[in-house]
């Protein structure tokens, strides 16, 4: 029998970056077959063969999952020492995966173990695609959770000096980032493309805050929530009796930008005939209020952003093709949440510690379960839909942790009978159908739905679209 106080390290050669997995059990056959099975599958695995002996490893380095008998004893099979062991173990880490192993007749003590806070529990003998599944899983879960706290931790240092908060980990917003370091110090336009609620005005933002304009102004406006009648004063102001509700002068979004940067929302809902006096002013820097002569120059940088494909808006003639060369002398893709799951725990524990210290609820974090729905879910509506989620995550959650209950991501929801939903959520349904008959183009949902596009917006707005 081996030495059970003792910490076994298995691999001759460790490798930091690897996972690294403790086992702890009484048999030596059994710390071996774990070790032959995960270190080929890229694992570290330390092997001890006592409670006191797994403590003092947990005290002493960091894993990223445990893998733990629930007896020690010789012909015992209570599970107390493992029970003991577990409820240690969780004090020294609270997230740490503890994946519990016991005989088939002892599956009962197992399940007892997970509602004491284990994650998972394998049955011996095991089937190792099972084993690795569950480790790999787990451990994936763990890093991912730690990883976010990490980030959220140095972007609330630097949101402390006045930044935007950027919060972005994932391989792929990497060229995002790339290109916005590369691009954010200059004076020119750049193009941010990416469906609704993928942080586009964040990037926006950011931009402006890395350029030299940064102590200047910043000027946002959703040129998609303009109407055309509206559209030249907003941006170029009017003079006193330009029209009959112009009492007095106004100074546009251009004006109020000069020496700063101008953010223009939606911009393929500019109207075609509005396009040629926008276009003026990024060529020439040149304008005039509506109803006056004087040319005026501005000295603005112009970010601006769409969802929709603007190279196909202009070769079927809706976009005109020299604006959209004057507004992309830079294109920045943002990719929807879907594609950057690594962020979505970093995002949601962004969003918990806002929505936490605003409604003064003290929530720690999430529930195993519920990180797992996050990560789970499609998220159609991107970052703007899971911060509504967790908005109301905070709002629901009566522990100190938030749930997969609180979350309120069940699938399936849009299946219940009409009579049962309420008037937002038959609403909330027939604006996504219309937007995505007509491939997202509000101008076109919103005549379908009988609604200005300014009514639109604000029930996309209102439901996280």
């Amino acid at each position: 029998m081996a030495d059970q106080s003792a910490l076994l390290d298995r691999n001759p050669a460790p490798t930091a970056s690897l996972p690294r997995v403790l086992a702890a059990d009484d048999q030596p056959q059994i710390l071996e077959a774990l070790a032959l099975l995960l270190q080929p599958a890229g694992f570290r695995v330390d092997a001890v063969g006592s409670p006191e002996a797994a403590l003092h490893a947990l005290r002493n380095q960091s894993y990223d999952a445990l893998l733990m008998d629930l007896n020690y004893t010789r012909d015992t099979t209570s599970g107390h020492e493992g029970m003991d062991l577990l409820r240690q173990v969780l004090e020294i880490d609270s997230q740490l995966p503890v994946i519990v192993m016991t005989a088939w007749a002892s599956v009962d003590l197992a399940v007892e173990a997970m509602r004491r806070g284990a994650r998972d529990f394998i049955a011996k003998p095991w089937e190792n695609a099972r084993l690795l599944t569950v480790v790999q899983n787990q451990v994936a879960l763990y890093r991912t959770l730690r990883r976010a706290q990490l980030l959220e931790a140095e972007n609330q240092l630097l949101r402390a000096t006045g930044r935007p908060e950027m919060i972005a980990g994932s391989a792929a917003m990497q060229p995002v980032l790339d290109a916005m370091a590369r691009v954010g110090p200059s004076d020119a336009n750049v193009l941010i493309a990416g469906e609704h609620g993928t942080g586009k005005e964040i990037v926006a933002h950011t931009l402006h805050a890395l350029s030299a304009r940064a102590e200047q102004p910043w000027i946002a406006v959703n040129t998609g929530a303009l109407s055309e009648g509206v559209f030249e004063s907003e941006l170029f102001g009017h003079v006193k009796g330009a029209f009959t509700d112009a009492r007095t002068d106004r100074i546009g979004r251009f004006e109020l930008a000069d020496k700063g940067t101008l953010f223009l929302d939606e911009i393929a809902n500019v109207p075609i005939r509005q396009q040629a006096k926008l276009l003026r002013v990024l060529e020439a820097g040149e304008m005039e209020r509506v109803g006056s002569s004087r040319t005026r120059k501005v000295d603005v940088r112009v970010l601006s952003a769409t969802n929709t494909d603007l190279t196909k808006e202009s070769q079927e003639g809706r976009f005109r093709p020299d604006l959209l060369f004057r507004l992309n002398t830079v294109e920045i893709h943002l990719p929807p949440l879907r594609e950057r799951a690594e962020d979505i725990p970093i995002l949601a524990a962004h969003f918990l510690a806002r929505y936490a210290a605003r409604y003064r609820k003290s929530i720690e974090g999430f529930d195993p379960a519920a990180l797992q729905s996050l990560l789970d879910h499609p998220w159609p509506g991107n970052v703007r839909e899971l911060e509504h989620t967790m908005e109301r995550a905070v709002l629901m959650s009566r522990g100190s942790r938030i749930l997969a209950a609180d979350l309120n991501l069940q699938s399936g929801r849009s299946s219940n009978s009409i009579d049962e939903m309420s008037l937002e959520a038959v609403e909330n349904i027939l604006i996504r159908k219309a937007l995505a008959r007509h491939s997202r183009n509000v101008s076109q949902a919103a005549e379908a739905l009988g609604l200005s596009r300014g009514a639109l917006y604000r029930r996309m707005e209102k439901y996280g679209i």
